[in-house]
């Protein structure tokens, strides 16, 4: 099996000054130490109590968090059961202070169950926490989440915002493909995911060649590095991400953001609808549709494609905003639902 190569590396920068460059590029970097200085991170250092107790000063307790909670057998691969109908885990609606201590309870349990609390939004859950841990990334506006749990593995996936990943307690291992890995990495179904993103079915821990072959090929364009508490990771919109808490006690907050306007929709909705709409037509129709969606959207150019039209009448054609979009969603919904 191909050995990855290493995920380029920086350092010396301040959670108050990341640069432009690195955050608008579209190459995966760690920032060794981004984090290092935040009272999250030294209270890591100390000890994963301290770092519980730390938690708990800004836990309001007025909602419950949710639990994914996986056997033992699992060894925190959080996953599909064996046939796919269903999952290896259930999930839990729990005080964050009760998974908090649970967490705690089994610190030095050799195999104990998996418990991971999955993207919960900083600003509700834990109001306080980016003020005494600030990260700025200039005029983004991203969606600040917080991951804790014991140790796990997730599998590789896809998400379609840039990603700024921080660990603060435990170390973290992440394996990144480009994009175009996509059919190398045998991706599971789109609609029936363990938590909204399709995943890999490979075990990275035992991968299986004779049944997924490819899989190889995946592994000479990954990268991968171990983040200690205070790195960070910059991982650009689609790249494939395998994350793997290492320790008895993990924690990572990420920032989420993405390049286009608020009002545009995700990609996937579009996916999904060409599957329904195109997928299964004859083959002359699909390679004719092919042509038309590179003729509007792959290639698409106003000036030399819509220039036969006035401006004042290309509606679609001309550059979306806000109105245009809400128009022809408003129109999209009314055709669907004939």
């Amino acid at each position: 099996m191909p050995q990855p190569d290493a995920i380029e590396e920086v350092s010396g920068y301040d959670p108050a000054a990341v640069p432009e460059s690195l955050l608008s590029g579209s190459r995966p970097v760690v920032l060794r130490g981004l984090a290092s200085a935040w009272p999250a991170v030294r209270a890591a250092h100390a000890s994963a109590h301290d770092a519980i107790a730390y938690l708990k000063r800004f836990d309001h307790g007025s909602m419950p968090v949710v639990a994914t909670v996986a056997p033992p057998e699992a060894g925190g691969r959080v996953f599909y059961n064996d046939d796919l109908s269903g999952f290896n885990f259930r999930r839990e609606e729990v005080p964050l202070t009760v998974a908090l201590d649970t967490l705690r309870k089994y610190l030095d349990t050799s195999a104990p169950p998996s418990i991971y609390i999955a993207s919960t939004t900083l600003d509700t859950f834990l109001p306080g926490f980016r003020a005494e841990n600030p990260m700025d990334l200039g005029a983004r506006d991203p969606l600040a989440s917080i991951w804790i749990g014991n140790r796990s593995r997730i599998a590789a996936h896809q998400d379609v915002p840039d990603n700024l990943a921080c660990v603060v307690v435990g170390r973290r291992r992440v394996t990144l493909f480009p994009p175009d890995q996509l059919e190398n990495l045998y991706i599971g179904p789109l609609d029936h995911t363990p938590a909204g993103q399709a995943v890999s079915l490979v075990d990275f821990a035992a991968p299986d060649l004779q049944r997924f072959p490819r899989f190889a090929e995946a592994m000479r364009h990954a990268r991968t590095a171990v983040l200690a508490p205070g790195d960070a990771v910059f991982i650009p919109s689609m790249w494939w991400h395998h994350m793997e808490g290492l320790e008895p006690f993990n924690v990572l907050v990420n920032y989420w953001w993405r390049r286009s306007p608020a009002w545009m929709d995700t990609p996937m909705n579009a996916l999904m609808l060409a599957i329904t709409s195109l997928r299964d037509l004859p083959p002359h129709e699909r390679a004719i549709w092919k042509d038309v969606f590179d003729h509007y959207v792959f290639g698409y150019d106003e000036a030399v494609d819509a220039g036969h039209i006035p401006e004042s009448a290309r509606r679609v054609l001309a550059s979306l905003d806000e109105d245009r979009v809400r128009h022809l969603r408003a129109l999209l919904v009314q055709r669907l639902n004939r």
